[in-house]
């Protein structure tokens, strides 16, 4: 079986677009758009938020001469007046693309969902708040990506939308509709940066008596946040708004077990026109000044099949025999040294997925960092930390025997920056599971993405004139991924309804 997270495949390359998770009784269900036909939203469960399989498909393309007949687009999963409702983006044949409307499915059970058309949906972008046909100066209406969202008594659906007035590529807002017994009533947007063409996917949530507004970004592939005391507004932003590292997007926020799961999709090479897979999620959290962060996953310390100790690791070999390196395993950890050049610190793990922990000090102005993936030519992915600046970074590194002329494969997949401590120690979590790689860096996820270049049972430490301490390590096994199609058996999925 092969260890896609969650991707296209068969006999036409299909992906993953927009996603929406909703958990109910224990299963996380999983609806997400089909690239590039958008003719129906797919379903997908799990019992984890890893392993996905899918079901019968949610929702398909209207009949000719629907409003929907065209495309669907992203969708919400909520419950609203004792029943399953299915909000959505549907664009129709006749208006050529320039109009999106919001519709709504309904269920009982999640599984079979029925389209309502009454006095409410579908509805569109409409004067005086929003752009429509008479102020339209793109020449297409964005009103799509519905958020569901109740709040004291309150029902409001936040859409991706576009201010009536600002200059064309800074229109970008977040709509409020309130839904009303049988009426839908249009509010000013609850944010209205006057920065983004787009302001996609919003999501919003309450944490601490503060509500947050996610939001994802086009311009630079980056999911954003916003804050306020009220839901309908003002939102700021701290002068650190990027929640998820770039390539990351669409995210949504779901509160699982008491805890803040945050699941987007990941656009392979950073780009927005290749290929998009879903990632484990992520937690939330929130720091003393109502910041948020990103946290590892609780489940993956569930999923640890076995613990292996520092004082029981494979002694590094050193595999570039470089003359000036040096390593001393200690009472209290590993010293690793290396004067000139570069010595990379290799072993081989038990496991091709595993989480890798431990504590790390450098002495001195030189250069480290982990490796993993990593084979005995040392073609792998490098993780280097400037411990001076807090910056980390991932990258994939090693020959290219195709080309003789550009030997070499030499990419920067992934950066972000960190806190430093003033005793330039940090602890890190490096999480490798299938193709997903995951850094924490002193308990926050720094750097998150799928990347399918290498496949090796190598990891280690390397240095570049420095000296590095390594002490309470630990490598801890993970079981194998399995395939979206794979077999989950214990997985419920009758939806004993409402």
């Amino acid at each position: 079986s092969s260890n896609i997270m969650y991707a296209g495949a068969g006999y036409s390359e299909w992906e993953i677009g927009d996603i929406d998770v909703f958990q109910y009784q224990g299963v996380y269900h999983l609806f997400h758009l089909i690239i590039p036909n958008h003719d129906y939203i797919a379903h997908a469960i799990s019992s984890d938020g890893i392993s996905w399989k899918r079901v019968n498909n949610a929702l398909f393309v209207g009949h000719p001469g629907a409003w929907d007949d065209d495309m669907l687009w992203t969708m919400h999963a909520a419950i609203y007046r004792h029943k399953f409702h299915l909000f959505y983006t549907g664009l129709s044949l006749r208006d050529k693309g320039i109009m999106q409307r919001v519709g709504v499915a309904t269920s009982d059970d999640l599984m079979q969902w029925d389209k309502v058309t009454d006095e409410q949906f579908p509805v569109q972008s409409e004067a005086p708040y929003y752009e429509d046909l008479n102020n339209n100066p793109r020449q297409w209406l964005s009103f799509r990506d519905p958020f569901f969202y109740s709040d004291k008594d309150r029902d409001f659906l936040f859409v991706c939308a576009r201010a009536a007035e600002g200059p064309m590529s800074r229109r970008g807002c977040v709509a409020a509709l309130e839904l009303i017994d049988d009426q839908i009533v249009s509010h000013p947007p609850i944010l209205y940066p006057r920065m983004y063409d787009d302001v996609e996917c919003p999501c919003v949530f309450k944490i601490n008596d503060i509500y947050y507004l996610l939001g994802s970004i086009r311009e630079d592939i980056k999911v954003r946040y916003w804050f306020s005391k009220e839901l309908l507004g003002e939102y700021h932003s701290f002068h650190s708004d990027v929640l998820l590292p770039k390539g990351n997007y669409a995210a949504r926020v779901v509160k699982d077990n008491g805890h803040w799961l945050i699941f987007n999709f990941y656009f392979m090479g950073n780009t927005v026109n290749i290929k998009r897979v879903l990632p484990p999620p992520k937690q939330l959290d929130v720091d003393a000044n109502g910041r948020l962060f990103l946290k590892s996953y609780y489940r993956w310390d569930m999923m640890v099949l076995s613990i292996l100790e520092q004082s029981d690791f494979p002694v590094p070999r050193k595999l570039l025999e470089n003359p000036t390196s040096e390593l001393k395993i200690l009472e209290e950890g590993w010293m690793l040294q290396n004067r000139s050049g570069y010595e990379l610190f290799h072993m081989i793990s038990p496991t091709s997925s595993f989480i890798w922990e431990g504590k790390i000090r450098v002495v001195g102005l030189g250069k480290c960092g982990l490796m993993c993936d990593l084979d005995e030519e040392g073609n792998g992915y490098f993780i280097p930390f400037d411990v001076v600046n807090g910056y980390v970074s991932i990258r994939v590194w090693g020959s290219n025997p195709q080309n003789p002329k550009e030997d070499f494969i030499f990419t920067d997949l992934q950066s972000n920056l960190y806190k430093v401590n003033d005793d330039l120690t940090f602890d890190f979590r490096l999480i490798r599971y299938g193709h997903y790689f995951e850094l924490s860096v002193n308990g926050v996820v720094r750097l998150t993405l799928i990347d399918y270049t290498f496949s090796a049972s190598g990891f280690g430490l390397y240095s570049s004139s420095s000296e590095i301490y390594l002490n309470k390590s630990r490598l801890k096994a993970l079981p194998e991924p399995i395939s979206e199609y794979a077999s989950l058996d214990n997985v419920d999925v009758s939806g004993n309804g409402l």
